[in-house]
């Protein structure tokens, strides 16, 4: 019985979740594994089908159209992440993509009536439900006439789904420059709901009903019917290193500004700075060898002292006449957790139907 009432309890904490202010998480997750193998450090230099997500400002760098494909399950593949883009050049000047993001945990048990009104225990009135957040994409990107610079912007449609019990629409934008110098040192600035991304959410008043009796005395408040996402800043910049013509080692440094207080690194009541440093070795743009560390924390320990973690990345890449395959290993959470994912991603470049 305790195991049913657990799931009943896990249902109620993602619709009492909408209550925080700070909501679409996923979005945060990333994508391409060759990014997530350099700790996400890449908004300076990323230049593919990818950079609609990372910066949209990248997609100048365009010479063909490209398809990006990724797919991760978390948790012991209880959830499921996948994403999907598309991105082609309009001219020498000016690019656009799309993207379509999918976090979603699958047949959960609904138990709210497991238990029938003469108080017997039916297994058969257990029912499924899945709970799903959707993410669309829409990118633009041109070159300014100041040589190197180039700008981005991405309009975004966020879809959230709880079953039949709620669901929720979202929009807001994003925006994001680059800028290569004259000695090949690369900058990026991108900067993540700069509207404050709204999220507004409608609810079964039957469904939240049976919730809300499922644990007599409990759980009787209505969840808040907005969320928002406060702005977010990453700053970085990047170098490639040439040896020998065959080998190259990609350089990369990124600065994670959140405008709240929390267990970054460097926090204040104003922001919170968390850096994040990639390398990519590269053999003749064939073999990629990749590593990073991020997301540095300042975690409570149960003696009230502060300890350091982080987030340590391993990647590895094939290119091959414009198909490219990708696999990061990454720990989610910090590197005591010993929760790594294995994340693949493939992309096509549509020069090889040339």
């Amino acid at each position: 019985m305790k195991k049913y009432l657990f799931i009943v309890t896990t249902l109620i904490s993602f619709l009492c979740a909408s209550q925080t202010k700070y909501s679409n998480e996923f979005l945060n997750i990333g994508v391409d594994a060759a990014a997530l193998g350099m700790s996400n450090s890449v908004v300076s230099h990323t230049a593919d089908v990818n950079s609609g997500y990372w910066n949209p400002a990248g997609l100048v760098n365009l010479e063909d159209s490209q398809l990006a494909l990724l797919h991760s399950s978390y948790f012991a593949n209880i959830a499921n992440y996948n994403y999907i883009a598309f991105a082609k050049p309009l001219d020498d000047n000016s690019a656009i993509a799309l993207s379509l993001i999918r976090f979603g945990v699958d047949d959960i048990l609904d138990t709210t009536q497991l238990i029938d009104d003469q108080g017997n225990i039916n297994y058969d009135r257990i029912s499924l439900f899945s709970t799903a957040d959707y993410a669309l994409n829409f990118s633009y990107a041109r070159r300014l006439p100041l040589d190197g610079l180039s700008y981005g912007v991405n309009a975004k449609v966020v879809r959230r789904i709880i079953g039949d019990f709620a669901d929720s629409w979202g929009f807001g934008l994003d925006a994001g420059i680059q800028f290569q110098s004259k000695n090949d040192w690369k900058f990026g600035i991108m900067a993540r709901d700069i509207t404050t991304t709204f999220n507004a959410w409608t609810f079964n008043d039957d469904k939240l009903e049976d919730i809300q009796n499922a644990i007599e005395g409990q759980n009787q408040t209505v969840p808040e019917s907005t969320e928002l996402t406060i702005p977010k800043l990453q700053i970085g910049m990047s170098k490639k290193f040439i040896f020998r013509y065959d080998y190259s080692l990609l350089a990369s440094f990124d600065l994670n500004v959140r405008f709240e207080q929390n267990n970054d690194v460097i926090s204040s009541s104003f922001a919170s700075f968390n850096p994040a440093l990639g390398f990519e070795f590269g053999y003749t743009d064939l073999v990629f060898l990749r590593a990073g560390v991020g997301n540095f924390q300042n975690e409570l320990q149960i003696d009230n002292s502060d300890n350091l973690t982080f987030q340590p990345s391993l990647g590895l890449g094939f290119k091959y006449r414009g198909i490219q395959i990708d696999y990061a290993f990454t720990d989610i959470g910090d590197q005591s957790a010993a929760l790594y994912s294995n994340v693949f991603s493939l992309k096509f470049d549509f020069s090889i139907f040339r």
